[in-house]
């Protein structure tokens, strides 16, 4: 019978880290230096065999090191994830030791190997971002109890593997033809945000910090720097509490209260004290505990754990930039040409920050299509996607990386035949954009007779200049709360008047609809502190803000009158609830106006004053309304989350409705039919009016004029100037009157736009 043994101790943690520090320093080859490190584990840990197995991008773990083994093994020995206890270890992320191995019923013997005479064994994943990279074992012949320090010692050890896998050195080790799964090519599949191709390279908006220094020289000091880290991180934390846009959002105040809760969690703590006191300095505690805890729960089935996952990935970046000083953005002056963003989230103002000529396309793990972000990066013709789940830690800037906007997909290292076909589809699309050029003159009118106007959604100065691309009629929004979002205080009166009439005077004779400030609810602007919200799309914003702030709203009329300077203008009352809200809202224009002819400067020759309607309570007032309005637009994001309940930044209910099912047609084909029966223009401004699909329902209902994001112009247009309207609005009044029950309307226009063999 063989003896157990707890194995004598030659070294330790500490010892063994300093050796390792001193191989990772000596020039030598990639080969040599791994056959160097397995020989100084196995001597550390009085282990007659260590090996060390790499992930491939095939999914089979390779042999690359061994001590103990036959070497003719290395290079030439694989096992598949879950094969073995290797496998085992690598499908799970989590540490195995066994007293004897060839018990254990996931045991695999291989011949080639000779190690079925080894029964001592531990072995413990090699992660990055807590995905698997491989996995380093140790074994014994004897019966043998490894200890929690022996444990620690290995599990330190792989986290510098893991940063040695990630070197170009080790490249050199990889046979022909194949990779390591660390570089594998990967695909996301995500929500079109803004519809295009975009081939680049990735720039992380929160750039990863790298650790360069994972050795503690000394351990006390290294356990000090830590506990102030926490402190500094602790506090910085606690300050963003009283922060103005703190105030504004009850989501806000959620994130930060998760990062409280978790930089005071006890065991949080204790397991960073123990990494650093096993050798490690205390960025490489940092990286090590959040490896661990990051495998473990994206391993997780319940949607809730997983989402906490990305609160203490945060809170780890966040304590990393407090111990190295790290900036916690890109620099934005360094962007490379193609860059593609990718981030968790990103703000408006965060958008717009980065040099837009090198931008292609961004990723987001979060979002909602219709998200402010995602709304200007169509204004700018920016590619996006959303819902690309875990890229951030999946990838490093650098990375090559494609964006397919058209159907949400993402490739991240892409091979070559990937990377080739979307080269070939980037050139399709550019034909297609020169197609839609040659339109831009042509009035947009359907086969049969029918004018539709297109417009342009806007908010920045800098793509007004796509009017003349696109050969659109005008701006039939113009966001201004853009420039509210995008500044870190309030604008001024003169900053204000600077951009409305830089506006008009870009657009000249084309009509240019200005909407009032539509902030809250998911438009947070820090400045203006308010109280937070469960329900903040339902709370305190838009037109409810700008009535009980009137000196908000009255420096903005008298700059939007100031801008006009005698010029005809177009002013937009955003989320009218009710009549008396737009008697409120128009009567404090009323009084601006007359305040600016007292003042001797010249008023408006034609101040026209429209409603948007995208709360549902205003339909069962639209008689009112139009009596007293010259002009009334839709929101179709605002009425669609509200007529279904579905809020559009949660990414759990946002896309459960379609915008142009039944009921949702027949609310806008209300608002259609009381505006022809008052003989007042209506115009479509929400996204849903630059979707050709979309756009065809509504024409189909009656609408004329539709305003869309400038690069939907030129496909919106090639459908109008293919169609027939009249067959399709028939078909579609049947279903909306009761014909037809059961008739899904997405299908029913699919199949009649084939008929006509439009182009959508």
């Amino acid at each position: 019978m063989v003896e157990k043994t707890d194995g004598p101790k030659v070294g330790g943690p500490k010892i063994l880290l300093a050796q390792l520090r001193q191989t990772m320093a000596q020039t030598m080859g990639a080969q040599e230096r791994l056959d160097e490190i397995v020989e100084l584990i196995a001597h550390n840990m009085s282990a007659q065999v260590c090996s060390f197995y790499v992930l491939r991008d095939d999914a089979a773990l390779e042999l690359f090191a061994t001590r103990g083994l036959n070497p003719k093994a290395v290079h030439m020995t694989t096992l598949r994830i879950g094969e073995g206890l290797v496998g085992y270890i690598a499908e799970q992320a989590h540490t195995l030791a066994l007293e004897d191995a060839p018990s254990h019923p996931s045991f695999a013997y291989r011949p080639e190997t000779g190690e079925d005479e080894f029964h001592g064994f531990l072995g413990v994943p090699v992660l990055r971002a807590g995905q698997t990279l491989g996995v380093l074992v140790v074994q014994n012949l004897e019966h043998r109890v490894f200890n929690e320090e022996e444990v620690e010692a290995l599990l330190t050890t792989a986290t510098l593997m893991a940063e040695m896998l990630s070197t170009s050195e080790f490249e050199s080790l990889i046979k022909p033809g194949a990779d390591i799964d660390l570089r594998r090519a990967r695909a996301f599949e995500g929500m079109g945000f803004a519809d295009g191709v975009a081939l680049g390279e990735v720039v992380l908006h929160d750039p990863r910090v790298v650790v360069r220094h994972f050795v503690a020289d000394d351990v006390e000091h290294e356990k000090q720097r830590l506990q102030m880290a926490i402190q500094t991180m602790r506090v910085s934390i606690d300050d963003m509490f009283s922060s103005g846009d703190m105030q504004v959002s009850s989501e806000h105040r959620e994130i930060l209260e998760s990062y409280r809760m978790f930089a005071h969690d006890r065991g949080w703590v204790r397991r960073l004290t123990e990494a650093v006191d096993s050798g490690l300095t205390a960025e490489a505690a940092v990286e090590r505990v959040q490896n661990d805890t990051r495998a473990r729960m994206l391993r997780q089935s319940d949607p809730y754990i997983r989402d906490r996952l990305h609160d203490l990935d945060d809170l780890a970046n966040r304590l990393l930039r407090v111990l190295t000083g790290a900036s916690s953005i890109f620099e934005h002056h360094d962007l490379p040409e193609n860059a593609i963003i990718v981030a968790r989230n990103l703000g408006p103002a965060e958008l717009l920050e980065y040099d837009r000529s090198r931008l292609r396309g961004i990723v987001l793990e979060e979002g909602a299509a219709t998200a402010h972000v995602a709304i200007i990066a169509r204004s700018l013709g920016i590619v996006a996607v959303g819902h690309a789940q875990n890229i951030v830690s999946m990838c490093e800037t650098g990375d090559d990386i494609v964006v397919d906007g058209f159907v949400g997909q993402v490739h991240l290292r892409p091979p070559p035949d990937v990377e080739a076909t979307y080269a070939e589809k980037l050139k399709l699309s550019e034909r297609r954009q020169k197609k839609y050029a040659t339109l831009r003159d042509l009035k947009s009118i359907t086969k049969d007779g029918v004018e539709i106007a297109l417009l342009h959604n806007s908010g920045l100065v800098a793509d007004l200049g796509a009017l003349n691309e696109t050969g659109a009629t005008g701006v039939g929004l113009f966001r201004t709360e853009l420039q509210f979002m995008v500044a870190s205080k309030l604008p001024r009166l003169a900053e204000q008047v600077e951009l409305y009439k830089e506006a008009m005077d870009f657009c000249g004779e084309r009509p240019i609809v200005f909407r009032l400030l539509d902030i809250g609810g998911d438009k947070v602007v820090p400045y203006l502190r308010s109280a937070a919200e469960e329900n903040p799309a339902m709370g305190w914003r838009s037109l409810r803000l700008a009535l009980d702030r009137p000196g908000l709203l009255r420096t903005q009329v008298r700059a939007l009158l100031q801008a006009a300077n005698g010029r005809a203008l177009k002013i937009l009352v955003p989320m009218v609830t009710e009549t008396e809200e737009y008697r409120q809202c128009i009567s404090v224009i009323a009084r601006e106006v007359e305040r600016l002819k007292r003042s001797g400067i010249e008023a408006p020759q034609k101040l026209e004053l429209g409603a948007m309607i995208e709360v549902p309570s205003i339909l069962f007032e639209l008689d009112e309304l139009l009596e007293i309005t010259d002009f009334i637009s839709i929101g179709s994001n605002d009425l669609i989350q509200f007529l279904t309940a579905s809020d559009r930044a949660n990414t759990r209910v946002a896309s459960s409705y379609d915008p142009i099912g039944v009921p949702r047609l027949r609310a806008i084909k209300m608002i259609v039919d009381a505006a022809k029966r008052h003989k007042i223009p209506l115009t479509m401004c929400g996204e849903l009016a630059g979707r050709p699909i979309e756009a065809l329902a509504l024409m189909a209902i009656g609408m004329t004029s539709l305003s869309m994001g400038p690069s939907s112009v030129g496909p919106v247009k090639d459908l109008v100037l293919n169609l027939d309207l009249a067959p399709i609005r028939e078909e579609v009044n049947k279903v909306l009157n009761g014909h037809n029950k059961g008739q899904d309307m997405r299908d029913l226009l699919t199949q009649l736009a084939e008929k006509q063999n439009l182009p959508l």
